[in-house]
């Protein structure tokens, strides 16, 4: 590991956490050393060496302030993010959602990253903490000697399993199978591939036999919710995917004027539209069971697979007994974690953790206070629920209205999405200092370079 110079933190990993991290660290003048052992050693769920590589969906979910996915997405641009900056830049059509080509995303993180002169990037496997400040943001996978000495720290991680979706090649879906649209006639941003009673009761009792790949340890109780493989959920009903990934509700098949009996969604994964991801379709089951079960699916019968569905073990630690609400260790104040590693879940909510923990980090090493952007924003009631949940089953969690401070009034659904958005952003503005549109100047210029 590097020596240290007086002012220099150490962020580990270069996912979503960890580069949002070093980037807030960097543009308030910290000199950072941003280890990550990607490409010379690779994890199980990574595909490339790039930073912030999306290992699931290529989805950063609603766009919309009302929601809690949406209004986190106008925080963090107010407030700076690189990862918000650069998912803007890159994003691609998706109704409703952000999504992004996510080798544009990626590339343009790392290209900002490694072009700031404040971050030193080394390709190194760390195995043990430094003894001066640190971010860790080694995700959920990490493992080894470093695992170990985290897990001394605080107690052997829990754990759960993690499942990602296949990916198709447009041009080997079959011709007239599939029609362009969105729910309830918002663009046409998703193919969507219909299915009638007939052909869905036999897709589903294949799917509920198919052979899975084996995964030391799994069961489906050990699958956190928000990404059940598509097996798991079938095995719950016959009409569990029809009220689920394959719900039709909002979609009118235009080749016979009806809702379909039950419809997979295809979400494009790049701005050019060759590739598109299985919505909702994360699995483990063995490869050549994928191309048979989801080849009954009348769109996908002959379809080409960029990569077929995976799963993983994913750790995270007890942080309501460790963390405070900037991540921070209690034990060893100069320590801090990032990422879905703490409990927070989804792509953002990583960055978000990144984000905190970089300027929080930031504030250490420059004399200042720590920043508390409250419960009353997204972004800090993220923070308050892995550091301060009181349950005795502590999960991951993503944004959500509940981990909000409750409203001072009553009022509708919508009506207190906009009351919790006006709360927050209000709150968002005063938080935000000279910083804050570094990213944005910093993306611009890169796109420029291309």
């Amino acid at each position: 590991m590097s020596s240290r110079i007086p002012g220099e933190v150490h962020v580990i990993g270069a996912g979503l956490a960890g580069s949002e991290a070093a980037w807030q660290l960097a543009v308030r003048g910290v000199h950072v050393v941003l280890h990550e052992m990607r490409p010379g050693e690779a994890s199980p769920a990574h595909h490339s060496g790039q930073m912030a590589e999306l290992v699931c969906s290529n989805s950063f979910k609603s766009t919309d302030i009302t929601s809690a996915q949406g209004l986190l997405k106008e925080e963090l641009r107010r407030l700076g993010s690189l990862i918000m900056a650069c998912a803007d830049q890159t994003s691609v059509p998706a109704g409703a959602a952000l999504a992004v080509d996510r080798e544009a995303f990626s590339g343009l993180v790392t290209g900002a990253i490694n072009a700031h002169p404040n971050i030193r990037v080394e390709h190194e496997r760390v195995d043990t903490l430094p003894e001066g400040p640190c971010i860790v943001a080694t995700g959920p996978l990490t493992d080894g000697a470093l695992a170990e000495e985290i897990a001394s720290l605080v107690g052997q991680p829990l754990h759960f399993f993690d499942a990602a979706a296949p990916v198709v090649y447009a041009d080997s879906l079959a011709e007239g199978a599939f029609f362009s649209a969105s729910r309830h006639g918002k663009g046409d941003d998703y193919l969507n591939c219909p299915l009638d009673r007939e052909q869905y009761l036999a897709f589903w009792q294949a799917l509920c036999t198919a052979e899975e790949a084996p995964v030391h340890g799994f069961e489906d109780k050990a699958v956190f919710e928000g990404c059940v493989p598509v097996e798991v959920l079938a095995r719950r009903g016959e009409d569990t995917l029809r009220f689920g990934p394959m719900k039709p509700v909002g979609l009118i098949n235009p080749a016979t004027g009806r809702m379909p009996y039950a419809v997979l969604q295809l979400r494009r994964e790049d701005r050019a539209g060759i590739l598109y991801n299985l919505v909702g379709f994360q699995t483990h089951l063995k490869m050549p069971e994928q191309r048979r079960v989801f080849g009954m699916i009348p769109a996908l019968a002959g379809a080409r697979y960029a990569r077929y569905g995976v799963m993983h073990r994913n750790s995270f630690l007890p942080s309501p007994d460790h963390l405070d609400a900037c991540y921070r260790l209690k034990a060893r104040p100069n320590i801090w974690f990032a990422g879905q590693m703490t409990g927070v879940e989804g792509y953002l909510a990583c960055a978000a953790s990144g984000f905190v923990c970089g300027r929080a980090a930031a504030g250490m090493v420059m004399g200042k206070p720590m920043p508390d952007y409250t419960d009353q924003t997204v972004i800090g009631a993220l923070g308050h629920y892995v550091s301060g949940y009181a349950g005795g089953n502590f999960q991951p969690m993503g944004p959500s209205h509940g981990l909000l401070a409750p409203l001072n009034q009553r009022a509708g659904k919508r009506d207190r999405g906009l009351l919790y958005a006006n709360r927050s952003l209000n709150h968002i503005d005063f938080m935000a200092d000279a910083c804050a549109g570094e990213a944005a100047v910093a993306i611009e210029g890169l796109m420029h370079q291309r």
